[in-house]
């Protein structure tokens, strides 16, 4: 469905916005038949995945929906992406929030706009949303942040609990391969070649910088509005999904602000909720609409009075199964006086549901083992997380956790009996427990489950952490080997309905590969489970719930018209190769190839990644990730084709990786890098 009641608008394809120091800045603008004789306000969303061809299709339909409804809809590439000049060097600094907070007063300064504007968008858009709104723009009256993060080490695509992700080569893999390529000779003329050799010798090796801060220093917390939440002081209406790796953050700022606030958090992953998956899609474009009208156009129209927390409980279900069912809940204020903290006590593979009176699913644990006096030890082979699927995901049936009695074999399992009644969960649940190790460095993993009656377990959630970092993520220390010590590993935000009759149980691993960079060597943990407590913030149904608004089904305006060239193309595959005994995750994420026909440019993006390893040696474990982009009209042709290898030694982590770009069949450009970088505490 779309483009239903919009108002007339129209389009301006190109328009430069100037800088101070004379670079300009490329945005496409979609504006209402009458802005200039009625002013309206503007609606920013600034990002560096060009507007011209990667994101047009998606561009046109939320930002024409946006002038349909009133608003300027207008999408700026970032200083050094798309058609925008000048070089983009990493992620959010301060050049691009300074070029933000400019964009900001030309917008406000146009004839068309009434002088407010509000800031949308999906990751890094969400997060420049969040950290322009940090600077206290006066043209900035509202802001809509999905999936993005107010603390840029501990809850982005990094790090978290102060291991490495798997995603951090990933990304830096994708922004490589965004950052290789040119401007479009149709928008910027003959000096596009000039521009994009600028590019492709500028902007360096981005993986090598944020491996080069492995604790939480100023590189992460320069643009984390998490430093001092009260720094952002306009409406703030934040998004994400439970498949996505952004979940926390809404929590948090739900908790911290102190501005009208709203948060909504469905079954998605990273995707607007009109376009994401897996479970049901809503008419985010409407709520967004809702929101900037109260607070960019004051029309008075409920949206305040809206719970605060608005959230999917999932229901249980298959890690097969590619629908998420559920039911929405809600709460008017967060954190919630209707969620219970309740401890459950860990003895040798039982979860005692019955440790605390009254607790809710409460299930008798007859003949269960005490939990007084009792270790376990643990170390985990690297085949544990080859099917966690992505930090990230994007919601593909792909890159989502599968049946997880395949990584259960290698960790510490702990099991409830079997459900009496329903079990309610909202909320970060969290583990304590007291361990020792015999290596200096060592990680944990933990991971909530929900097993079926056929014994099909599903990840509900789970944590990591760097055992060195379990008092500071800025102080991190060795651990003695031998020595007890007490940490929290804190899960995922989730919401979820264990029902009577299935079972929770909890895995504990020492790795969780390729999700995390393991430890520079195979960690032993004993486990103490003296006092060991699974803590679940539980909450009862809520008449309340069943009178939530209905969200309805997606409309957005019409997207660009395209031929489709070739569909889309995506494989997880894991193989264990008995001969050579190398274990492979290996990643094919093929975009479906097309011609924008109002343009007549043909777009290709490639993409495979292989992490794997050799006979559980831990000094073999190795990341690749090769891309190849391809833009074409008539005779023009481009293709860059980046590679990146990450490996590692007791003491060093190991970047390789070249660039190729290519005109036609010619090469151009070609570099390489090889880089050691010291590990520090992990």
């Amino acid at each position: 469905m779309t483009g239903s009641e919009l108002q007339p608008y129209r389009v301006i394809d190109n328009q430069w916005i100037p800088m101070p120091d004379g670079t300009q800045l490329a945005a496409k603008i979609w504006l209402p038949e009458d802005a200039e004789e009625r002013p309206v306000p503007a609606i920013l969303e600034y990002i560096p995945y060009r507007k011209r061809d990667f994101k047009a299709k998606r561009d046109a339909q939320i930002h024409g929906y946006f002038a349909g409804h009133g608003y300027a809809g207008v999408r700026v590439d970032i200083r050094g992406s798309g058609d925008s000049e000048g070089v983009l060097k990493d992620e959010y600094l301060h050049q691009e929030l300074g070029d933000g907070l400019d964009i900001l007063r030309w917008l406000a300064a146009q004839s068309w706009c009434s002088g407010t504007v509000g800031i949308f968008g999906l990751s890094w858009g969400g997060f420049n949303g969040l950290q322009l709104a940090g600077l206290q723009p006066p043209e900035l009256g509202a802001i809509v942040t999905v999936c993005s993060s107010d603390d840029r080490y501990r809850d982005d695509v990094h790090y978290m609990g102060g291991c490495l992700l798997g995603d951090n080569l990933s990304w830096a893999s994708t922004m490589f391969a965004y950052n290789s390529l040119p401007p479009d000779p149709q928008v910027v003329g003959e000096r596009w070649r000039e521009m994009w050799l600028e590019r492709l010798e500028g902007s360096g090796l981005w993986l090598k910088n944020w491996l080069e801060h492995q604790r939480r220093d100023y590189f992460w917390t320069h643009a984390s509005v998490c430093e001092d939440f009260s720094c952002v002081q306009v409406p703030v209406f934040a998004v994400s999904g439970w498949a996505d790796g952004y979940s926390n953050t809404v929590f948090r700022l739900m908790e911290n602000l102190e501005v009208p606030r709203k948060a909504l958090v469905g079954p998605w992953g990273h995707k607007y909720p009109h376009m994401g998956g897996p479970g049901p899609t809503i008419n985010f474009l409407h709520e967004t609409v809702r929101w900037f009208d109260r607070w960019l156009k004051g029309i008075e129209n409920g949206v305040e009075d809206d719970p605060v927390l608005r959230a999917w409980q999932l229901d249980t279900v298959s890690p097969l199964d590619p629908t998420h069912p559920g039911r929405w809940v809600a709460e008017p204020t967060w954190p919630s006086p209707n969620v219970k903290r309740q401890a459950y006590k860990l003895a040798p593979g039982v979860i005692l549901m019955n440790g605390d009176a009254g607790a809710p699913g409460a299930a008798t644990a007859s003949g269960a083992a005490t939990a007084s006096g009792a270790e376990l030890d643990l170390q985990s082979p690297l085949r544990v997380g080859l099917f966690a699927g992505k930090w990230t995901s994007y919601a593909e049936i792909t890159d989502l956790p599968q049946d997880q009695r395949a990584e259960d074999g290698g960790a510490l399992v702990f099991e409830s009996p079997v459900l009496t009644s329903d079990l309610h969960v909202l909320g970060s649940p969290w583990v304590e427990l007291e361990l020792s190790a015999n290596k200096p460095v060592a990680q944990i993993a933990v991971r909530l489950e929900d097993v079926a009656p056929d014994d099909t377990a599903t990840r509900v959630t789970y944590g990591l952490l760097n055992l060195t970092h379990r008092e500071s993520d800025e102080q991190p220390e060795e651990l003695y080997p031998g020595e007890r010590y007490r940490v929290r590993v804190r899960l995922n935000q989730i919401a979820q309905r264990f029902p009577a009759g299935n079972r929770v149980r909890l895995g504990v691993s020492t790795s969780y590969w390729p999700l995390a960079w393991p430890a520079p060597e195979p960690p032993r943990l004993t486990l103490h489970l003296d006092d060991a407590r699974l803590i679940l913030p539980c909450r009862e149904p809520r008449e309340s719930d069943l009178r939530l608004r209905d969200l309805g089904e997606p409309d957005t305006a019409p997207g660009a018209a395209t031929t489709l060239l070739a569909p889309a193309h995506r494989e997880w595959t894991v193989v264990h190769n008995l001969a050579t005994n190398e274990v492979s995750l290996n990643i094919v994420n093929n975009a479906e190839q097309y011609r924008l026909d109002d343009i007549d440019l043909e777009v290709r993006r490639d993409t495979s990644e292989r992490f794997s390893y050799v006979g559980n040696n831990y000094a073999t474990v190795r990341g690749e990730v090769l891309s190849d982009r391809g833009l074409r009209r008539g005779d023009w042709a481009i293709t860059t084709k980046t590679h990146t290898v990450l490996t590692s030694t007791r003491a060093h982590f190991r970047i390789q990786a070249t660039l190729d770009a290519y005109e036609g069949d010619t090469r151009i450009y070609s570099k390489s890098w090889d880089e050691l970088i010291p590990r520090d505490h992990i």
